[in-house]
């Protein structure tokens, strides 16, 4: 095995990793948003809501920008 495949393994290993520990990370995001979720009032859960759009419009913009 040549340097270049020896390389090119462990960069697809490294990547799998990361897109492994993305997954998890999400999915212990969302978990724990459905959580909290469940614990809000009627109220308090509309204005968290808002609050995410507002952050999710304000990304956008600052990426199309």
């Amino acid at each position: 095995m040549g340097m270049k495949d020896q390389f090119q393994e462990k960069s697809e290993q490294w990547q799998n990793q990361a897109r492994q520990k993305a997954d998890q990370a999400r999915e212990q995001a969302q978990g724990r948003g459905r959580r909290r979720d469940e614990d809000m009032d009627p109220s308090q859960r509309e204005r968290e809501r808002e609050r995410e759009r507002e952050q999710e419009d304000r990304f956008d913009q600052d990426y199309d920008a």
